[in-house]
């Protein structure tokens, strides 16, 4: 039995670890989620939230979440809730953590601004309810005094004044004029007082939209642009609200002709909206979406940025011909002229179909001339063009598709400031461009020392 020491220090062993895997650990585990749950402001969990009342100064709002993740107004009114603002503020009060009981059973309220509370919330979750009366701002920055109504306690918390002061009826309710996916949106029409504009989503289906202008004219769209207005219209969003009522019907009758009627159409049905600027030295803007719906105050930038003209929809690369369908490019200065042919994806010179040409100077040159945008448009119309110094331009490039029929064209004239003048294929008139191209074209020369550089570098 020499082994019996051994074996009596296993079972010692053996023991101790039971012990504190079986006592101390559960005994730990419970004291920190005592702990844990001693620090929350809540007693229930984000999720089993479904109704929301805030009292201030301005009189009680009533909340209550109507399907998972949307949020109703019940009273003072019934309306749809700003869902960010709903969330935020329950997501404070969630994470929100107790950093000391200042006083048990509190009697004396006055100290901490308890007495007349600027906010009072009554959570609902199913069953239960818990109401936490907000206070003063505590000794450090972003914590408040709190009273919290089931044990009567005042605390001292880590929520942020800003989370719960000077919140209002305007602040819970939807601001959203118009709710939609871009990708969901089949078709925009601008509606102008003397004209209208239609761009149609092109690839519904996929991850990103691809506009097409087919009103008034049929033309690619600047889909940069597009975007752009699509994103304005997401944030188009109420800075204030006139409800249905007598003073609703006093502004309406003040707007006469919309400044521009936008409509979207989708699947799931149409959504409108008017923008209106009855007044424009008041510098007021006003929205409506429909004639039951309330009128809606909003940014008058706002009014500008979705007045667009065709020109700037339009898609204002002027050659008219998309890079990767050029199959010669034909080039022609004042002191030099040359083809650029691709053949079979290689792109050679004309003239000199055997020499060796950069495939990367002359990609990068072919798509700088493919892709120059109109900066801004001098004439709507055909117009002289040697004033331009079009009619002996410093540049012309001339492009062919891959039918062979498909021409693209770009004219570059004279200087004016730090613009060119341009036509091209894709745009009717005469317009104005950024001068680097005309720095930018290599010659003949050019083209083939760079790849005979590569080749004496190589040996």
């Amino acid at each position: 039995m020499r082994y019996w020491p051994t074996l009596l220090l296993f079972v010692i062993l053996a023991g101790l670890g039971s012990y504190l895997y079986l006592v101390e650990l559960p005994a730990e585990q419970r004291q920190e989620k005592q702990e844990s749950t001693q620090k929350q402001i809540l007693p229930f969990p984000e999720t089993a939230i479904t109704g929301l009342s805030i009292t201030t100064a301005q009189g009680p709002i009533e909340l209550k979440l109507t399907e998972p993740g949307k949020w109703s107004i019940v009273a003072p009114l019934q309306t749809d809730a700003d869902n960010r603002e709903v969330q935020a503020l329950i997501r404070a009060l969630v994470t929100g953590v107790v950093t000391r009981t200042v006083e048990e059973q509190a009697t004396q309220l006055a100290p901490f601004g308890l007495e007349q509370p600027v906010t009072t919330l009554t959570i609902t979750a199913g069953t239960q309810q818990e109401t936490i009366s907000i206070g003063d701002s505590g000794p450090l920055s972003n914590t408040l005094y709190v009273l919290r109504a089931s044990d009567r306690r005042v605390l001292l918390t880590n929520l942020a004044p800003k989370d719960f002061i000077n919140k209002s009826l305007m602040t819970f309710r939807r601001k959203e004029l118009l709710r939609f996916v871009q990708n969901d949106v089949e078709r925009v029409r601008l509606t102008y007082p003397t004209t209208a504009i239609v761009i149609y989503n092109m690839t519904k289906d996929k991850p990103r939209p691809t506009w097409k202008i087919r009103y008034p004219i049929e033309a690619e769209a600047d889909q940069n642009e597009v975007r752009s207005l699509m994103f304005r219209l997401e944030d188009l969003k109420a800075l204030g609200i006139i409800d249905p009522g007598p003073e609703r019907d006093a502004v309406a009758k003040t707007l006469t002709t919309p400044k521009v009627k936008v409509t979207l159409h989708t699947a799931a049905g149409d959504q409108s909206v008017r923008l209106y600027q009855p007044n424009p030295q008041s510098g007021e803007a006003i929205a409506e979406t429909t004639a039951d719906a309330p009128l809606y105050y909003i940014n008058p930038a706002l009014i500008k940025d979705l007045t667009k003209d065709l020109f700037n929809l339009q898609d204002k690369r002027l050659l008219g011909l998309d890079y990767t369908d050029i199959v010669m490019l034909s080039v022609k200065t004042r002191d030099q002229q040359y083809v650029l042919i691709n053949q079979t994806g290689e792109w050679v010179l004309e003239d000199l179909p055997t020499e060796k040409v950069s495939q990367e100077a002359a990609d990068l040159f072919v798509s700088r001339v493919a892709n120059l945008p109109a900066e801004e448009r001098v004439m709507k119309q055909s117009a002289p063009l040697a004033p331009y110094g079009l009619l002996a331009p410093a540049a012309e490039f001339v492009a062919t598709g891959k039918d062979g029929k498909t021409i693209g064209k770009l004219t570059l004239g004279n200087k004016a400031g730090n613009l060119l003048y341009a036509t091209g294929q894709r745009l009717q008139g005469v317009f104005q461009v950024r001068p680097d191209l005309l720095t930018q074209i290599p010659s003949k020369a050019d083209l083939l020392a760079k790849t005979q550089d590569k080749a004496g570098t190589s040996h």
